[in-house]
């Protein structure tokens, strides 16, 4: 299967586009550009594809012509990056995304991916599933949310959206990100010996490893259209929803030498568990290998080997938000996000 896969110099797509390459796809990524050149430690195998530069906003139709699929990863990826500048956000997430799809269905391609996220249930008390009401708290969950019903209102007989409400991931990708809980903690265990937190710990957030999503997309493609067309699917194991605090202690046994702090007087508003019954019905086969205890030894092993440092765990180089920043305050972007 030919496979157009955006955000592929990302943290989850630097993994996802070997994994579709060993499974035997055909690969080309558009990717902007953002966060292409760092690069924290070498894959085995790593097997170059063909990219075209292109921000979202300018795809054409000539850019999807011959593929299959889409796999659409690129927008701006968490919440402080939306809210640094919630009407870009809007452009970029909603608006591109808008486009993009647009483009595919009239090129026709048969399946479109599409990554949404956990995060559009908000703050919630109550473990919610596919049908529960969405309650976005941010400028990027709130074009999650817009997508997801543009994507179900434009769906049709010759055009399958698939929406992945994809828990907070983490794991191992040579372009990781120190802005997601996990791979946080554990860059803080690492370099500082200290895992001290912003918050009381007390918030609920449901995890899956980069790989476990690589697996329930690579099963999508495969899935015959009449069991997944259209569907909205939560990305994740039920058994992996965790309070920030307990990832912190898993963290902890793992990595020598480390303590832990929390900061009682503040709290996260967003707190939500998430139920993950539906794939492993949708997606034959679909079951989640890792858990953060797993993981947290693959990062060590990976930060021992590279003997990672305090300078390149703060720099921008790993961290969404101040990689942004950079690019606008050196000129390199304008202030809507385009090249200059």
């Amino acid at each position: 299967m030919k496979i157009l896969l955006t955000g592929i110099d990302g943290y989850i797509g630097t993994v996802l586009g070997q994994e579709l390459l060993k499974a035997g796809h055909d690969v080309v990524g558009l990717d902007t550009g953002f966060y292409s050149d760092p690069w924290l430690y070498d894959l085995p195998d790593f097997k170059k594809t063909q990219v075209l530069k292109k921000d979202i906003r300018k795809t054409t139709k000539e850019d999807l012509i011959g593929f299959d699929a889409v796999v659409h990863l690129a927008e701006l990826c968490n919440d402080p990056l939306g809210q640094n500048d919630p009407e870009v956000t809007y452009q970029i997430n909603h608006l591109g995304t808008k486009k993009l799809a647009s483009l595919a269905k009239e090129t026709g391609i048969k399946k479109f991916i599409y990554f949404s996220s956990c995060s559009v249930y908000g703050a919630s008390d109550n473990i919610a599933d596919e049908k529960s009401p969405t309650n976005p708290l941010t400028a990027y969950a709130k074009s999650k949310v817009l997508n997801e019903l543009f994507l179900q209102d434009i769906a049709d007989d010759n055009f399958s959206p698939i929406i992945f409400r994809n828990a907070t991931v983490y794991g191992a990708s040579p372009r990781l990100r120190f802005d997601l809980v996990v791979n946080n903690l554990a860059g803080l265990a690492f370099t500082t010996k200290e895992i001290k937190m912003d918050s009381d710990g007390t918030p609920w957030r449901p995890l899956v490893h980069v790989l476990d999503v690589c697996q329930a997309v690579l099963i999508a493609l495969d899935t015959p259209r009449k069991k997944i067309h259209n569907q909205i699917i939560n990305v994740g194991d039920t058994s992996s929803n965790y309070q920030i605090k307990d990832i912190a202690e898993i963290i902890k046994k793992t990595f020598p030498d480390c303590s832990v702090s929390l900061n009682k007087d503040s709290v996260d508003k967003r707190n939500y568990r998430v139920n993950f019954n539906k794939i492993r019905t949708v997606l034959p086969g679909f079951s989640c290998k890792y858990d953060v205890a797993k993981s947290a030894k693959e990062l060590l092993d990976i930060f021992t080997k590279i003997n990672l440092s305090f300078e390149d765990f703060q720099s921008r180089n790993f961290t969404r938000l101040k990689q942004i920043r950079f690019l606008r305050d050196t000129n390199q972007i304008d202030s809507k996000f385009f090249w200059r």
